[in-house]
């Protein structure tokens, strides 16, 4: 069964609850929304921020949430899909300092020099971010369009380009400390690195830039700052909704799908090539979960080793794609120490915020959110040994190697270096003894949404 029939049976039993707060919609915006495209504005927006916890709260001997409370938590998701769909469909959405722009006085200025400098590795996108106000993503974005003529070869409105572009930053949640709009930039950054090798370039057409960049952009869009074990246990309708498989990841495909109808950015192609692109847009998200690393290491792994990779075919570009987005993703212990330092401290942040708030809450802390037990060092050494430097070995042997690879790979053995003094300078020695005569196992967590 393919993703999007996943999406409308999903819809279906989601439907039983949502129809009141639908037609409440309908009736706000004067006429009758119908079809699918309907069902994915209605999801996209208000499925965050989190519902109040409080309600969540689950009975320790029986771990289940009584029906009292389910009823609780539907209405008060409807009302929140409510209220910001009402306002959005009136034009009431807030006009920001934030607010979108193609090109203004930053980019013209500071911002312009750096773009200059954008397929460099030790790009930093934390001042890129700050040069730009807050609009990394959208100003990197049109940057990167303009450098592959995008917006002339498929003919794009710059208007609706930017409000889609503007769709997708304002989604992301600036309070979340890792999983935010400047993460998306700079996966986006990385991919256009990527996108550079010579081994991929020259066979890329400008779909696959197209496919690549946009995924990059979107591909943790409305991302809450919890991952998928929690939205299991907390019964968040997403989780029910996806059937507890690639939750997230489903969630940010689709609500890109959302952005792009919503924003009529696609709308003068043929509609078998928008679609086309939707579904594309899709593997490449869904390529991200960390629970299918192993699945595509495998498969990357196995083309290598048989040198049957030919990149003339659309199938095999794709699925290096799906690996470049995949290795953009979790690139922040290839970055020189001080940036990636920074993301590991991000992440580790939102990690502990996730555990604090199932203490709070009486839910069992998952792995990796406890900030008793779980340093960032030794987080950080378990996701480059298990995750990172697997992954990273078997791109180096695909670029052949290009200097870029070869650069990420010794930043990432320093980087790793770096942490493991750390570990044992903030680890008394008989517990140093003890962990290093154990079996290093577990150090990240399945279902663990780490950069």
């Amino acid at each position: 069964m393919s993703c999007l029939m996943v999406e409308r049976c999903g819809a279906v039993a989601f439907k039983s609850w949502e129809q009141n707060a639908i037609q409440v919609r309908m009736l706000a915006d004067g006429r009758l929304n119908t079809g699918h495209a309907g069902v994915l504005l209605a999801e996209r927006r208000g499925s965050y921020p989190l519902i109040d916890l409080r309600i969540l709260k689950t009975s320790a001997q029986q771990g289940e949430v009584e029906t009292v409370t389910r009823r609780k938590v539907k209405r008060l998701l409807s009302f929140q899909r409510y209220c910001h769909a009402s306002r959005l469909l009136r034009g009431l959405v807030p006009h920001t300092p934030r607010s979108l722009h193609l090109l203004d006085d930053d980019y013209l200025g500071q911002a312009a020099h750096m773009l200059s400098k954008v397929g460099t590795w030790n790009f930093d996108i934390f001042l890129f971010d700050r040069l730009t106000n807050g609009n990394s993503l959208v100003t990197l974005m049109c940057h990167l369009f303009n450098v592959y003529d995008l917006i002339h070869h498929f003919q794009l409105d710059m208007v609706k380009l930017n409000r889609f572009l503007g769709m997708v930053q304002e989604d992301y949640h600036s309070q979340n400390p890792y999983h935010n709009a400047v993460h998306a930039a700079d996966v986006t950054q990385a991919m256009y690195c990527y996108l550079k090798e010579p081994k991929l370039a020259e066979h890329l057409s400008p779909l696959d830039v197209f496919l690549g960049l946009m995924a990059a952009a979107a591909h943790d869009v409305d991302h809450p700052g919890v991952n998928q074990p929690f939205l299991i246990k907390t019964r968040h309708h997403l989780a029910s909704l996806y059937q507890n498989t690639s939750v997230l990841e489903s969630h940010h495909w689709r609500s890109t799908v959302g952005m792009l109808r919503e924003s009529g950015l696609l709308s003068h192609l043929p509609a078998d090539m928008s679609r086309d692109i939707e579904q594309r847009l899709g593997s490449l998200i869904l390529a991200t979960d960390i629970n299918r690393q192993n699945e595509f290491l495998m498969t990357f792994r196995e083309h290598l080793d048989n040198q049957d990779l030919d990149l003339q075919l659309a199938s095999h570009r794709h699925f290096i794609l799906q690996i470049a987005l995949k290795c953009a993703d979790i690139c922040n212990p290839c970055r020189v120490w001080e940036l990636s330092r920074q993301w590991s401290e991000r992440v580790c942040e939102e990690f502990y915020r996730q555990g604090d708030l199932e203490k709070k809450f009486d839910l069992e802390i998952s792995p990796l959110c406890n900030q008793q037990s779980d340093s960032v060092p030794a987080i950080q050494i378990g996701f480059i040994s298990y995750i990172v430097e697997p992954l990273f070995e078997e791109w180096h042997r695909f670029t052949e190697p290009s200097l870029l690879s070869q650069t990420m790979l010794d930043h990432l053995h320093k980087n790793k270096a770096n942490w493991s003094s750390l570990r044992c300078a903030h680890t008394p020695s008989d517990v140093q003894s003890r962990s290093q005569a154990e079996e290093p196992e577990g150090e990240v967590g399945e279902g663990s949404d780490i950069p």
